[in-house]
């Protein structure tokens, strides 16, 4: 057995010094933020997360029909509301960014939440709900009064067209209108219905106060007069 050597420090070993101190508490809770405008911050990008994910499961739930059709599109409509709202604040919109790059700095792997913000709206607006009812014009006071709402849904859509109303703050919720009221009405897909669709998908991707140009305003006229025609003759 060697005979044990002597412990001699070398030049450059490490000394400690006992005149420092600590400056954590390992029992104290590490603040995320020092003023009550970053902790809002991080509140809403942590809302924001949640939604995100939220979604991608509800998503998932309606696929497999593990939800009612009417319980997924209340909770869809809420959190893309909710997700609006926060994504709307520029504070929040400048730490955010956008959802691809939230997602890669987040590492999230949410492709069903993608899609559905990307649309803006439940995938029961998009195809006519199961649900609806085919109403013709002369059934009772229900289907009666859902079709009258529909028809002034379009209507008014149109007059604001005509009236230059033009940002996809304007425009947006009242297109938003025009498909839910549709399907209360039928499920039937009419001609044209699919571009009161690609129009919202269209406006939802624009920023809140983007107008659209000119030609872009005459092309959406001709496109909901169109569907418009389409919703009528499903009526007769």
């Amino acid at each position: 057995m060697l005979p044990r050597q002597p412990y001699a420090p070398t030049p450059h070993s490490y000394v400690p010094n006992s005149t420092l101190t600590a400056t954590i508490n390992l029992d104290e809770e590490v603040k995320l933020a020092d003023t009550r405008a970053e902790r809002d911050l991080q509140d809403s990008l942590a809302e924001i997360f949640s939604i995100i994910v939220t979604i991608d499961e509800l998503e998932k739930a309606f696929l497999k029909d593990a939800i009612p059709e009417a319980d997924y599109t209340e909770i869809c409509e809420r959190s893309l509301k909710q997700y609006k709202s926060l994504v709307a604040d520029d504070t929040v919109a400048k730490a955010f960014v956008g959802l691809e790059e939230f997602k890669a700095e987040w590492d999230l792997e949410v492709p069903r939440a993608t899609e559905r913000i990307r649309v803006g709206m439940p995938s029961t607006a998009v195809t006519a709900s199961s649900g609806a009812a085919a109403a013709p014009a002369t059934a009772g006071n229900t289907s009666g009064t859902l079709i009258l709402e529909a028809t002034q849904d379009f209507i008014t859509f149109l007059d604001a067209l005509r009236l230059g109303l033009l940002a996809k703050d304007q425009l947006h919720p009242l297109l938003t209108d025009v498909i839910q009221s549709v399907n209360k009405v039928t499920d039937r897909d009419f001609e044209n219905r699919g571009k009161i669709v690609q129009w919202l998908i269209t406006l939802n991707q624009m920023r809140a106060t983007q107008e659209l140009s000119e030609e872009q305003a005459r092309e959406l006229e001709l496109d909901i007069n169109s569907a418009y025609q389409g919703f009528k003759s499903t009526l007769s």
